[in-house]
């Protein structure tokens, strides 16, 4: 049955860019998207808000924006997550089943987890997320959902995401201040893994690599569940930063080119592609010169090997298994030979994740983009949140995230 009244919103608050996604359930269960709005990000570094008013205003015009296309006016959404000390770690917990003929109930499940994230934190930091990998029950282990089980022992298996209290608090204020209130708040490759990922992909092992402007966050999966987090201080303004210093051209005019005329992989160029002609105007001059796209390969192409190079070492430390291969989200992943580069470094399959048409409507041929993939995939979560709601009579386990920042939510009110 479809339930109209579930409005689902996505709100990505990123270092370059602010995106608003609004959506509904169709005939099909699908996310149907109504509306979509996007603005220049200001007063964010890293995925730390520096400037309040800045966020609260970019927030309000890809909202307005999202608004105007969909005809709705929205009071709350799901938002992501992120930020550069965000950490991820796997811990265990056990607890004795305390249920009638040692049955395993809900609160047994919970104790467990709550066992498992039982951690010393440094002062400041608080537990972000806690994201169940798989119980053993009494010995016998792989186990996804054990409720009503009959055993003596409970094992969890969480990974759990901390971060400084303060990223998030910031967030949520800056939210509110632009007149909505939050849903949950997602990690920001949870976020993207829920619009771009296959059930195959989580159960056999992939990494997805979200390369923001200033931040790349890595999520790997395997088991079906979350096996490590990890998050880097560089993104795509290091490919802007090199075109500005090797061009002498000002940041916005070296973004442009690396939008438009941007590749890491010489050799998928031809020789006619390779001296094609790019103007530009250096800093301070009025005159214009020009050079090849094979210079300006030159310049990303150690770049790109360098970054991959970091997140891949990160993927084989952690020792995990990656047999669906490497999927890349965020802005960056469109420069072109990018996932060629990519495939080379991780020696693995590697795709540009995009929004799953199976799994959206509407609107989605404007989503088919991968920096559209985190906004697409909060929505989505929230969507099936709400629907868990519904189906339980309750709280879904989604809202626990909320209430979580209930505690604080008020001191800025």
């Amino acid at each position: 049955m479809i339930n109209r009244d579930l409005q689902a919103v996505g709100l990505d608050i990123g270092t370059s860019a602010v995106r608003c996604v609004i959506g509904e359930q169709d005939e099909e269960g699908a996310l149907n998207i109504l509306g979509i709005g996007e603005s220049d990000s200001k007063g964010l570094r890293r995925g730390i808000v520096t400037r309040s008013n800045a966020v609260v205003e970019a927030i309000k015009k890809a909202v307005d924006e999202a608004e105007r296309v969909s005809g709705l006016e929205i009071q709350m959404a799901s938002v992501n997550l992120s930020g550069q000390h965000l950490q991820g770690e796997n811990k265990s917990g056990v607890v004795a089943v305390a249920g009638a003929e040692r049955e395993i109930s809900e609160e047994d499940v919970e104790r467990a987890i709550d066992s498992a994230c039982a951690i010393q934190l440094p002062s400041g930091w608080e537990i972000m997320d806690r994201l169940p990998q798989e119980f053993i029950v009494d010995g016998q282990d792989g186990i996804i959902e054990p409720i009503g089980m009959r055993g003596s022992r409970l094992e969890a298996l969480v990974h759990v995401v901390t971060s400084p209290s303060a990223g998030g608090q910031n967030i949520v204020k800056a939210v509110h201040n632009s007149g909505l209130e939050i849903e949950q708040l997602i990690l920001e490759p949870l976020a993207a893994a829920a619009a771009t990922l296959s059930d195959e992909d989580r159960e056999y092992g992939c990494a997805i690599v979200n390369i923001g402007s200033e931040i790349t966050s890595l999520m790997i999966f395997g088991r079906g569940a979350v096996q490590h987090t990890a998050v880097f201080p560089f993104g795509g303004m290091n490919f802007t930063k090199d075109i500005a210093t090797g061009l002498r051209v000002s940041i916005p005019d070296a973004e442009k080119i690396k939008k438009r005329h941007g590749c890491v992989a010489g050799y998928l160029m031809d020789d006619e592609e390779k001296q094609e002609l790019i103007e530009i105007t250096p800093v301070g001059r009025t005159e214009t010169r020009q050079l090849t796209k094979e210079i300006l390969t030159d310049i990303l192409h150690p770049r790109a090997v360098e970054l991959l190079q970091y997140i891949a070492q990160e993927v084989a430390n952690s020792d995990s298994q990656i047999s669906s291969g490497v999927i890349l989200t965020g802005g960056s992943a469109s420069i072109k030979g990018i996932v060629e580069i990519a495939e080379q470094v991780f020696d693995a399959p590697t795709r540009v994740g995009l929004p799953h048409e199976d799994l959206f409507g509407g609107l989605v041929d404007e989503l088919q983009r991968p920096d559209w993939s985190v906004a697409a995939g909060l929505a989505l979560t929230s969507l099936r949140a709400q629907l868990r709601e519904d189906e339980l009579g309750g709280k879904s386990p989604g809202r626990k995230v909320a209430e979580w920042f209930e505690s604080f939510r008020g001191k800025f009110r």
